[in-house]
């Protein structure tokens, strides 16, 4: 995922994603670490964490947060709020997934909202992992989802799509291509400004279509034990054609 990704998409992001229900994630991925944790988990990772969303609820949730992602713009975003509602124990650290640096281990992470797809070389993926591995406690717990196949070749493929919400829309064209598994999202942004008129801005998007042997194995290479893989945000047995796999598992050191 490259710094400029999400640049002109940060600042409406979450407007145009106002439906989904973050706090209903933040809990599958506590119940989750709850469920296999070997220790209490107080210090979470949110790798990609986007505009904190994920990171703030599982702030109230009672964990101690870090939050990461490569976009300056999204981090913006995140930072605006904690000035809003005077919040000061988040720490936010502009850095990619693949070569990301911490002060010291944490005993869970996570990743959500298909930020591993954004990952579309397998070596930066391993380094990824690696990364979590190496900055994980013994027997801490790494929860991350991907887009699936299925929704690769369904949903997204060539289609078009609109997101719509007040003084902001943005027109979507995919393409998806089967053999490198890369799928290009062309995104327009046109945001409303104060005298009516709408302003534009373009952005090109790349996510890798993975199957979950690629997973599997990786996770395996880099010193995790698979937990277990969920087809949806109430726990359901993952099958093929789920729309998002949620990965769980346990760091071996």
């Amino acid at each position: 995922m490259s710094k400029r990704q999400y640049t002109s998409l940060a600042g409406v992001y979450d407007d145009l994603n106002v439906d989904f229900d973050y706090a209903r994630y933040a809990e599958f991925l506590s119940k989750m670490i709850k469920k296999y944790e070997k220790t209490d988990t107080s210090l979470v990772l949110d790798l990609a964490c986007g505009t904190g969303k994920i990171t703030f609820e599982l702030r109230s949730l009672g964990y101690d947060m870090t939050g990461i992602d490569i976009s300056e713009n999204m981090l913006c975003e995140a930072r605006e709020r904690c000035y809003r509602e005077n919040i000061t124990d988040i720490l936010w650290l502009c850095q990619s997934m693949q070569e990301f640096e911490l002060y010291g281990t944490v005993d869970a992470c996570v990743c959500t909202l298909d930020g591993i797809n954004y990952l579309t070389d397998k070596k930066d993926l391993e380094k990824c992992f690696s990364l979590v591995h190496n900055y994980l406690i013994p027997d801490g717990v790494f929860i991350f989802d991907i887009n699936t196949p299925y929704k690769f070749e369904n949903i997204y493929a060539d289609n078009s799509y609109v997101l719509e919400n007040e003084g902001v829309l943005c027109a979507w064209q995919n393409e998806y291509n089967a053999r490198s598994r890369i799928c290009k999202f062309y995104l327009s942004i046109f945001t409303e400004n104060d005298d009516g008129t709408y302003e534009r801005n373009d952005e090109v998007q790349r996510e890798k279509c993975y199957s979950k042997r690629q997973i599997s194995d990786m996770l395996k290479k880099c010193g995790f034990e698979l937990l277990d893989i969920k087809g949806d945000l109430d726990g359901k047995n993952a099958e093929d054609t789920d729309e998002k796999w949620y990965f769980v598992a346990r760091n071996i050191k």
